[in-house]
């Protein structure tokens, strides 16, 4: 990758999945990058497995955790892929707690970070790129909200720019919707949830999806985003194992 050498990089749910695979892309490439996540000993791992990583643990979804954030390392790219693991139940078995849970956890950390970088404000040039889903496009019928939560995340990365754009302040947002990763334990999770749903041996499940991205594949996409100006600014992508497709 070009263009990370000594560029402030924090990622939001950077202790595991697609998060940890940035921090780790980041640090190689010779770029300042801070971890975040709520949990403090996988991001113990992280750093014994990467020195030289920043880390702070937090609760994501507070109304001051920009702002403590920032305090550790003011971003010139900022990623946000924090987030829940789902349901993986119909409809009709959630509980509305369970239904909104993606809506309290991904969506609330996604408002809370555009608004502060729109806020205080990040600086001219700086780029977020917020990681949504696939299910965005499809739907998820036995996740719950999630699929609408991280449709509600393209939303925002939209709104977002548009604001940017009015006030001048020359930020880019964009959003990375990738398709379920089979490696990641998040993508192991939906697997098995939706081979138990359909009565199919996981392999079987995974066969129909095609050509699945890998967490190398969206970190590298994540990165190509935020570091690439001629990147259509407010726009949506689609991950798969087959590259990038900007969505209309």
């Amino acid at each position: 990758m070009s263009g990370l050498a000594g560029k402030n990089v924090v990622v939001i749910g950077g202790s595991s999945g697609v998060g940890r695979a940035i921090v780790e892309t980041v640090a190689r490439e010779g770029g300042h990058v801070l971890a975040v996540a709520r949990q403090e000993e996988p991001l113990r791992r992280l750093v014994r497995d990467c020195p030289g990583v920043k880390t702070l643990s937090l609760d994501a979804t507070r109304e001051d955790a920009p702002s403590k954030v920032f305090d550790a390392l003011r971003p010139d790219i900022l990623v946000i892929c924090g987030g829940a693991y789902p349901p993986t139940a119909p409809l009709h078995e959630l509980s509305w707690s369970e239904f909104a849970i993606n809506w309290e956890s991904d969506v609330k950390i996604a408002f809370h970070f555009c608004k502060a970088a729109l806020s205080l404000p990040l600086g001219s040039g700086a780029s977020i790129v917020l990681v949504s889903s696939g299910a965005a496009i499809g739907g998820s019928p036995i996740s719950g909200g999630y699929a609408g939560a991280k449709r509600t995340q393209m939303f925002m990365a939209s709104y977002a720019q548009k604001e940017s754009d009015r006030l001048g302040l020359g930020l880019r947002f964009v959003a990375l919707a990738p398709r379920i990763m089979p490696d990641t334990a998040l993508g192991k999770y939906a697997v098995a949830g939706y081979s138990r749903y359909l009565g199919i041996p996981a392999e079987d499940f995974i066969g129909s999806m095609g050509t699945p991205p890998s967490r190398a594949d969206a970190a590298a996409a994540v990165i190509e985003l935020a570091i690439q100006p001629d990147v259509a600014r407010g726009k949506a992508f689609l991950l798969s194992g087959t590259g990038l497709e900007a969505l209309p």
